[in-house]
């Protein structure tokens, strides 16, 4: 059973980054808000091919997973649309060979609230989307090619599960 955690950028900052509303924007250089300098930015790696924005609509599938995948070249953001709250199993990037794969005592949970995008590093191990709704939206930064040729998934020891 994986205890889900609080999201905070200190806490999730191994697996990737949180990226929260700025009321600002950044929008014209009178706000005095500098998007280069931010630490808060989510810093992208999506030089490895053509950025794709997607939108998936994804049914319920439970709260356990018996797999784990990783993007080796590009990091990839992921949101849920219209508010809704979100888990998601991660383990930190490491090796990053052919053979990898994450120990079942490095994956961990989170809740991802409604009003909160997450950044996953390059080479983070996740599973999910995962919700309690019938059905969710969500957006999906990520390249053109990333389900094709940058697609590790493993299978693991053990299910996974969320503890609520």
């Amino acid at each position: 059973m994986l205890d889900v955690r609080e999201l905070t950028a200190e806490a999730f900052a191994p697996y990737g980054q949180v990226v929260a509303p700025l009321r600002t924007g950044g929008q014209g250089a009178e706000t005095g808000y500098d998007p280069e300098a931010s630490a808060s930015e989510a810093k992208l790696v999506l030089g490895n091919g053509e950025p794709r924005l997607w939108l998936m609509h994804l049914p319920h599938v439970g709260l356990g997973f018996t797999r784990i995948a990783r993007h080796r070249r590009v990091t990839q953001c992921l949101g849920s649309l219209g508010g809704k709250e979100w888990l998601i199993g991660v383990a930190p990037p490491g090796d990053f060979s052919e053979d990898a794969r994450p120990r079942l005592e490095d994956i961990v949970a989170f809740r991802v609230p409604g009003d909160r995008l997450i950044k996953l590093h390059v080479g983070t191990w996740h599973a999910g989307p995962h919700f309690i709704h019938d059905e969710c939206l969500f957006f999906n930064l990520e390249n053109l090619d990333t389900n094709r040729r940058d697609f590790h998934a493993v299978p693991l020891s053990a299910e996974c599960r969320y503890r609520l």
